[in-house]
């Protein structure tokens, strides 16, 4: 039997399902389930680019990591480069991997070249990604944050203006600010990293396959060698009677769209 991922779209629009589902289906091994989901929510949100419409999504993350946990998912991506609740999705997974986008792009980064930039898809973002990136302990090896001034909505809609602009500014963070790998920090950047390496010439991560391929690899490791979210100190999860007792996690997890990959 092969690894079982579940992967999270971080919205409540169903649009990306079919076209992320189509990337993994690509990438996937032959024998891994993948279950591509987005977020049942109140409002059909298409992005998260702020932190308050991002806010909004953490119950249902953590609700489907528990969920996860109990259906017994190797692993779990949360598809949004802002890689949110992925701490608090974590305390609740059991032995299901939890995994962010940006901390898989990160680590993969400083696998391949000692400073990276990353492509994100407004200003707005920078402040929180570099945050983040300072938390993984790898600010030392940001080279620069290039916005494409494109919205998220807007990555997909003009593929020819979203090339371009991920080549000019990938070019300028390579020649202006020293980067040898480049990150593009949105998952609705997907489909262009490959066409970006080649004419740039160095390693360009994508923040769909980065986060996958970690699960899958991840997968493997707990089934191989027993490693599995650590449950200890700051990772102690919360006590199950005292979720019962809170009347937590009751009843069927709610999704607003579900596509299996077999």
């Amino acid at each position: 039997m092969g690894a079982r991922i579940l992967w999270v779209n971080t919205v409540g629009w169903e649009a990306y399902d079919q076209p992320i589902a189509d990337v993994l289906s690509a990438i996937k091994a032959k024998d891994t389930e993948v279950e591509v989901v987005s977020l049942s929510l109140a409002g059909r949100l298409t992005h998260v680019e702020y932190r308050a419409y991002e806010a909004l999504t953490y119950p249902a993350i953590v609700g489907l990591a528990r969920d996860a946990g109990q259906r017994d998912f190797d692993a779990m991506v949360v598809g949004c480069f802002y890689d949110p609740a992925v701490k608090e999705a974590r305390e609740v997974s059991g032995r299901t991997h939890v995994i962010g986008p940006m901390l898989a792009a990160v680590q993969l980064a400083t696998t391949v070249a000692n400073r990276f930039s990353v492509l994100v898809t407004r200003r707005k973002c920078i402040d929180q990604m570099t945050d983040r990136i300072r938390e993984y302990g790898a600010a030392h090896r940001l080279a620069s944050m290039r916005d494409l001034q494109i919205g998220v909505e807007s990555l997909q809609k003009d593929p020819n203006a979203t090339a371009r602009a991920i080549i000019e500014q990938g070019r300028r963070a390579i020649d202006e600010d020293g980067a040898e790998a480049i990150l593009l920090g949105c998952t609705c950047e997907f489909g262009f990293h490959e066409e970006a390496q080649q004419i740039l010439g160095v390693p360009v991560i994508d923040a769909v396959s980065a986060p996958f391929k970690l699960a899958e690899h991840l997968a493997g490791l707990k089934r191989q060698l027993g490693w599995v979210p650590s449950r200890v100190g700051s990772c102690e999860p919360p006590p199950e009677d005292e979720i019962d007792r809170f009347g937590l996690f009751q009843g069927p997890v709610s999704v607003g769209n579900r596509i299996l990959l077999t």
